[in-house]
C-alpha cells in the first residue's frame, strides 16, 4: 500500500457514478477508557482528528439491487468489508431497490488504529445516500453508522471532535492546525486483543473537553499494545527521539507533531527501512461533507 493523493472532492464523470471519494484517516490525540457498559462495550473519552490522507472509493449505481466490490483488498473478504456492509445497511434502512459497484483504493494499513475500515464505511454511506437519492439526514446516517463500528459516526460527523460513550457522543473540537508524522510499524494489531487484556486500565477519571492537553492525557491502550506487540514499543521509542510520540487507537500506528512540513520530511527521511512513515496535516472538514455530513 502506498499513500494516496491528498484528500480532494469526488468527481462525477458519468451520471450515477462518483469517483475518488475520500475516506480520510483519523488520529486519536488521546484515548482514555473511563468505564465499561453492562454489554461489555468500553466507555471512552477521546479527541478525534481528521487527516488529509487516506483511502479513496469509486461508486457506480446498479439497477439490479446487487452490492459488489469490484476489486480485491488484501486480507479483507468482500462479504466482511465494512463498505459492503454499509451499503447493505443503507439499503435495508431505506428500502432502496438500487445497488452499487464499489472499488476501494486502499492506502490505510489494516490494524493500524487509523480508522480505515470505518472511514470507508462512512464514505460509502454518504456517497450512496447521494447517488441513491435516499436523503437521510446526518443524524440518521450516524445511527446506521454506529451499528457498523464505533468510529463510523465520527467520520460521518466530518470534523475534529471530542468523543464520549463508545465513540458516538460527539462535540466539535476547535484545534490549531498541525502537521504530523505517522509511523506504520510492520505489524497489524487486532483491536479486540487489546481491549480484552486484563492489564487494560478501565477506570481513568473523566475529563472535560476544555481540560484537554496532549501533555495531561494518554492512550490507555498503548501500554497493553506495547506489551503484546514490542514492534509498537520500538516505533514509539524511535519517533519519540524527535517529538512526543503516541499510539493512535488500539495501534499499531504511532504519531508525533512536527514543527513544519520540512521538519516532518527530515524525520521521515531517517525512518528505518522496516517501517513506513508518512506526513499528514489536519483536515478542517471531511471532503464528502456536502454529501451527508
Amino acid at each position: 500500500m502506498t499513500p494516496s493523493t491528498r484528500m480532494a472532492s469526488p468527481v462525477s464523470p458519468l451520471p450515477g457514478r462518483l469517483e475518488g471519494c475520500p475516506a480520510p484517516a483519523k488520529l486519536n490525540l488521546f484515548l482514555h477508557v473511563v468505564g465499561r457498559r453492562a454489554d461489555g462495550y468500553h466507555l471512552l473519552q477521546t479527541v478525534f482528528r481528521l487527516l488529509d490522507w487516506g483511502d479513496t472509493l469509486d461508486f457506480t449505481i446498479r439497477k439490479d439491487g446487487e452490492i459488489r466490490r469490484t476489486n480485491v483488498v488484501t486480507d479483507v473478504p468482500e462479504e466482511t468489508d465494512l463498505c459492503v456492509r454499509a451499503a447493505h445497511a443503507l439499503q435495508q434502512a431505506t428500502g432502496c431497490l438500487l445497488g452499487a459497484d464499489i472499488t476501494v483504493h486502499k492506502c490505510l494499513p489494516l490494524g493500524g488504529g487509523l480508522g480505515g475500515g470505518s472511514s470507508d464505511a462512512a464514505t460509502t454511506l454518504m456517497a450512496l445516500n447521494y447517488l441513491w437519492n435516499t436523503r437521510l439526514d446526518p443524524v440518521r446516517l450516524r445511527e446506521i453508522g454506529i451499528r457498523l463500528g464505533a468510529d463510523v459516526p465520527f467520520f460521518l460527523f466530518g470534523r475534529d471532535a471530542f468523543a464520549e460513550g463508545i465513540g458516538e457522543i460527539l462535540q466539535p473540537a476547535t484545534l490549531p492546525p498541525a502537521c504530523y508524522v505517522v509511523l506504520v510499524p510492520a505489524i497489524s494489531v487486532p483491536t479486540a486483543q487489546v481491549f480484552i487484556s486484563p492489564d487494560l486500565t478501565r477506570n481513568t477519571p473523566q475529563i472535560k473537553m476544555t481540560s484537554f492537553t496532549f501533555e495531561r492525557t494518554r492512550n490507555d491502550l498503548q501500554p497493553v499494545a506495547c506489551e503484546l506487540f514490542p514492534e509498537v514499543k520500538d516505533a514509539l521509542s524511535w519517533l519519540g527521539q524527535f517529538a512526543p510520540a503516541r499510539m493512535t487507537g488500539s495501534g499499531a500506528c504511532v504519531f508525533a507533531s512536527a514543527d513544519s512540513p520540512e521538519h516532518a520530511a527530515r524525520i521521515i527521511g531517517q525512518c528505518p527501512a522496516r517501517w513506513q512513515a508518512w506526513q499528514a496535516v489536519n483536515l478542517v472538514r471531511h471532503p464528502m461533507h456536502r454529501f451527508g455530513t
